[in-house]
């Protein structure tokens, strides 16, 4: 009989002062053993799809170390293998001092001349390179991916051969096949596989996300560009005779490859869904529970949380699903379900901390002229022209995606309203940050909101996009334009015909856009706030690094 092996991972996940989660995909059933020092944890793998998997919790880790850690298979161990660099778990310490990179949208297309042409530097290989060099101190304590690690709907070249191969055997979900606008696109959640197996494997991804602990959200082309983004688009793709399969697939795999390893282990002992995973008695009955699942979390929001939150000291991040828990009702139009916001509200006004971090895979701020575009095409979409204009505006919103908070003008103002809620508490924050991705160009933004001392609490948006997926010149250039004051002015102005009011926060974007590939990471420290801006690049020796664009004190 052939050894297991292990197919993804490990992935290092939720790391605290004494615990850490430890993500693996081997290729049979096996017992896995995750050994860190004096610590370890054993488990049975369990099935889903012809995959098998595992989350391993190390408990009693000592606070403050950096410690290599093994990963054995049936006794035997398969990582790391003779020559690997050694996967490390570092726990907090006593201090406040963190430090979170974040960014999002990456295409894996391989390292070859042609895709470094098309797609550029990848910022995770990028970030690999600089660690492999650099001291523990100034690693990452934890990568923060905002979205569109993959791209159901723009697999790559070798994915497509492979869809077309399984299509044309009658293989794979039946409502896509012989369907033409799905005919290369992913579906279930054997194909979802192959994205996570595609982006994750390459040897230096596979060794950063071995060793940074990560925190993950979702985004549309998790399932489809737009998803989401009104009520006509849901309409409308709900007919489709492939929709179940691929949402199905879509939230399976997320809630396998993703979402389980955002919870801390005592949420993953409290869970329902992963403790009837893990005791179902076949990988049938455990299909159907995640099958189940995730049409129930498409069509009933309130039914899942994405949402989380994790502390690291005296910094909170809290991660706001802006995708799936909308509410589409034209009358009634929210980013986050009534349920799920207020969660997000009691989650940031509950914490005392010295630094509230809110990631949202949508830009909370867009740059100026965006946000006017956006607020004045959802109140003439929902009809302040009329209706024939607003059969107009709904397709000028899809054919340039203007689903982003601007476009959901309540949800805007309720989380303008937490901020000052949170900064003018008794202990206010010394900064609020949000940090985001989705627009394929990155900047700084300070904001000034009504009754905040900006003194005492800094506002910002932090966006970083893409790690790898650049925009085309034109759209760049459009994104120039949506920032200077006369455009802004004249959107500001149409905005406020269509009726739509000014909101209690103004912002200037002081800092990009920037069209590179990249990654930013906020630098905490006590009181104290900085943000680093990286973007990747290639240097002659065909290795690709990262190079300081900006460093930036924020408070």
């Amino acid at each position: 009989m052939t050894a297991p092996t292990i197919v993804l991972g490990p992935l290092l996940r939720h790391v605290d002062a004494t615990e850490a989660t430890v993500w693996v995909e081997t290729d049979a059933p096996c017992e896995v053993r995750v050994r860190c020092g004096d610590v370890e944890a054993t488990a049975r793998t369990w099935g889903v799809h012809g995959h098998h998997y595992v989350l391993l919790a190390l408990e009693g880790l000592e606070p403050g170390t950096a410690t290599p850690y093994a990963v054995d298979l049936d006794g035997a161990t398969v990582w790391p293998s003779a020559g690997d660099r050694p996967s490390t778990v570092r726990t907090r310490g006593r201090g406040d001092d963190v430090r979170i990179a974040f960014g999002s949208c990456r295409k894996a297309e391989g390292v070859d001349a042609e895709a470094l042409g098309r797609f550029g530097a990848d910022a995770l290989v990028a970030m690999a390179t600089r660690m492999s060099s650099a001291g523990h101190e100034d690693w990452p304590d934890a990568m923060l991916f905002v979205g569109d690690q993959i791209y159901a709907d723009e697999p790559s070249e070798d994915l497509r051969a492979r869809l077309r191969a399984r299509r044309a055997a009658g293989e794979g979900p039946q409502g896509a096949i012989g369907a033409d606008e799905v005919t290369e696109e992913i579906c279930d959640f054997e194909e979802y596989t192959w994205l996570y197996h595609e982006s994750w494997a390459p040897a230096d991804v596979r060794w950063l996300l071995s060793t940074v602990p990560t925190c993950m959200i979702l985004d549309d082309h998790d399932l489809r560009d737009d998803w989401n983004s009104s009520w006509s688009w849901r309409q409308e793709i709900r007919t489709r005779p492939w929709w179940r399969d691929r949402v199905v697939g879509a939230f399976s795999s997320y809630w396998v490859y993703q979402h389980l390893g955002n919870l801390s282990p005592r949420e993953l002992e409290s869970d329902v869904l992963y403790a009837a995973v893990r005791a179902a008695g076949s990988d049938a009955e455990r299909e159907q529970l995640l099958a189940d699942f995730s049409w129930r979390a498409d069509t009933e929001p309130g039914s899942a949380r994405w949402s989380y939150h994790r502390d690291f000291g005296r910094t909170r991040l809290l991660v706001v699903d802006s995708r799936c828990s909308r509410r589409l009702d034209p009358d009634d139009r929210a980013m986050v379900d009534e349920a799920e916001w207020e969660w997000v509200r009691e989650t940031a006004l509950d914490a005392d901390v010295d630094h509230l971090l809110i990631g949202t895979s949508l830009p909370f701020l867009l740059l100026p002229g965006l946000h006017h575009l956006e607020g004045w095409n959802e109140a003439t979409a929902e009809g302040a022209w009329g209706r024939a204009y607003g059969a107009v505006a709904e397709k000028i919103r899809l054919a340039v995606d203007l689903e982003h908070w601007a476009a959901f003008r309540s949800s805007f103002d309720a989380m303008v309203e937490l901020v000052q809620q949170v900064a003018t508490g008794p202990r206010p924050p010394a900064s609020v940050l949000w940090l985001s991705g989705d627009v394929h160009c990155s900047y700084l933004a300070e904001a000034h909101v009504e009754g905040v001392d900006a003194d005492r609490t800094t506002v910002r948006q932090l966006t970083m996009s893409p790690f790898r997926n650049p925009l085309n010149v034109p759209i760049q250039v459009a994104n120039r334009l949506a920032q200077t004051p006369a455009v802004a002015r004249a959107l500001r102005g149409l905005s406020r015909r269509a009726g739509v009011t000014e909101p209690a926060i103004s912002w200037d974007v002081d800092d990009g856009p920037w069209f590179d590939n990249g990654v930013m990471t906020v630098v905490l420290h006590g009181r104290a706030a900085a943000v680093d801006v990286d973007h990747a690049w290639v240097d002659p020796t065909g290795t690709q690094g990262l190079r300081r664009t900006l460093h930036r004190r924020l408070t």
